[in-house]
């Protein structure tokens, strides 16, 4: 174990310096003392790339590459591995590096989740060292189970996506023009927000060609179902989970009732619970693929009973699996004000109004506040104009909350002006 640490702390000084060309994320690990950060996304989303950023941060505060500890669960030279052989990896770190016994060391401990009884080996050198701990992980519910009970209150978590808009922008050297803003600024920038949805925003990706870059995205959700649902759940019905996700994604922003797609997949002959399906929905949100909404209701009656809308991690996601998104940048726009949404911590649900029109978006903001938003693709017909209108002066009467429309162009000329959207 002791030659394959010094294998590995070699290849990671050697890999170092390629990373400094790397898009700076908005998104930063905590910095309130004393508590172990872990940060939680989808494979692939950035949560390397956010180690790496924090790891070139302490080097320019002068800290040593020797007090830095990197280490790749998803590395096959380490698999599997469990407490014991974890332990001894971390104590060998002090045995190389016998001096920083008496210094303040970091740790970055990249996908932990593949370790089995991690969170014992993390708490005792939490607890006995002079170490500040850095994790990732690809489950909230893995994590967030394993951290309650044995970090008990001694963890920050934070949710990395992949890239922003603003993030794609830096990613492909799109400069923020200088004010005045016309229509020749908002039509080319309406360009590239077009070319971000068909890309998205995962790291690696970026730049490779589009039949290369389907290929990739996926191969990643290939990824996720088998390592992060199938193998860690042990979930033998794979065809049915396949296709699960394939629906799901299939209806991005749309409504998805579970006793449906039941009837559905037993009009075709497979032999399943509801109760397996809710728990595949569980386990598919667990590995941040996609995400369920639930309607804006005090009923808790009505909350299950109602479908929830679905969302997806990343529109390129969305758009490696479809031959054509000409006929859906509604719904992308939709799924990138919602993906922007949880980007900012804040909670959403949707919401029907007593007459039955839909609100996108019931936000609730990190002070307790809240706000309706509809996200509205094209609002050139006036028609169209005066239906999100109506639905929305009638979900401020009935809730008591303020909305507003957001449009491509709003969007745009937000970001122009360097606010969220």
């Amino acid at each position: 174990m002791k030659k394959m640490l010094s294998i590995l702390l070699e290849e990671f000084k050697e890999n170092l310096p390629d990373t400094y060309d790397s898009v700076e994320r908005k998104i930063q690990f905590s910095n309130i003392p004393k508590m172990i950060n872990v940060a939680i996304g989808m494979r692939r989303s950035g949560k390397t790339y956010l180690i790496y950023q924090k790891i070139r941060e302490l080097i320019s505060q002068g800290i040593s590459l020797d007090q830095i500890l990197f280490i790749n669960f998803e590395d096959d030279r380490l698999l599997p591995m469990k407490q014991k052989e974890l332990s001894e990896l971390l104590e060998n770190f002090y045995t190389l590096y016998p001096q920083n016994h008496d210094k303040k060391c970091y740790f970055f401990l990249d996908e932990i989740q593949n370790v089995d009884g991690w969170p014992l080996v993390i708490r005792r050198f939490y607890d006995s060292k002079k170490v500040q701990i850095f994790l990732t992980g690809s489950s909230a519910k893995l994590l967030s189970k394993e951290i309650a009970t044995s970090l008990r209150g001694r963890s920050i978590s934070t949710e990395v996506w992949p890239y922003s808009f603003q993030e794609y922008c830096e990613a492909h050297n799109i400069k923020r023009p200088k004010p005045p803003i016309g229509k020749k600024i908002i039509d080319q920038f309406n360009m590239h927000f077009n070319n971000y949805f068909s890309i998205g925003g995962f790291p690696a990706i970026q730049h490779l060609h589009e039949n290369e870059r389907r290929t990739i995205l996926q191969g990643y959700i290939n990824t996720v179902i088998f390592r992060d649902i199938i193998e860690r759940y042990k979930i033998t019905n794979t065809v049915l989970i396949k296709y699960l996700i394939k629906t799901l994604i299939k209806n991005v922003a749309q409504p998805f009732a579970v006793h449906k797609f039941y009837n559905d997949i037993k009009s075709q002959g497979y032999k399943i619970s509801k109760d397996t399906i809710y728990q595949y929905m569980e386990y598919i949100e667990d590995a941040f693929l996609i995400f369920s909404v639930p309607i804006f209701s005090e009923s808790l009656r009505k909350t299950q009973l109602n479908p929830k809308r679905i969302y997806v991690n990343d529109n390129g996601l969305v758009c490696a699996n479809r031959l054509s998104i000409s006929q859906q940048l509604g719904s992308l726009f939709e799924n990138q004000i919602y993906l922007d949404l949880r980007r900012q911590n804040k909670k959403v649900k949707y919401y029907i109004t007593q007459d039955g029109y839909e609100i996108d978006f019931v936000v609730e903001n990190r002070d307790g506040s809240f706000e309706l938003i509809q996200a509205v693709w094209d609002i050139s017909d006036p028609k169209t104009l005066q239906r999100e209108l109506r639905a929305l002066e009638q979900a401020e009467k009935e809730l008591k909350i303020k909305g507003r429309i957001i449009t491509p162009k709003d969007y745009i000329v937000e970001y122009l002006k360097e606010n969220q959207f």
